[in-house]
């Protein structure tokens, strides 16, 4: 066994499971505590949170189609699961940004 290699895997396979991992909890952590967030603070309405969830959802099922699609047709997946989870990080903090409905 190399001595590069912990558990059977790759450097790389450790790497990459451990940031997916973290973007896994920090998305799953906002997206629980986003209605709480738009209602208490922000001020939204339960009919505007449930039309923001939605929109969300419907965006992240249509990307997934489209970036399968994009993957296969471009035949290297390491190039857009980094800009995916690029994207996925720079995004969260503007929600500092956040300020009052309206």
């Amino acid at each position: 066994m190399s001595s590069k290699r912990r558990l059977g895997l790759s450097p790389n396979i450790i790497f990459i499971g451990l940031i997916s991992f973290l973007t896994d909890v920090s998305s799953e952590l906002i997206f629980t505590l986003m209605p709480l967030f738009l209602a208490n603070v922000v001020g939204a309405a339960t009919v505007v949170i449930g039309l923001i969830e939605g929109v969300a959802e419907s965006t992240a099922s249509l990307l997934k189609l489209l970036s399968g699609w994009l993957s296969d047709k471009l035949g290297n997946r390491k190039h857009l699961a980094f800009v995916g989870y690029a994207l996925s990080t720079l995004s969260k903090p503007f929600m500092l940004f956040a300020g009052a409905w309206g």
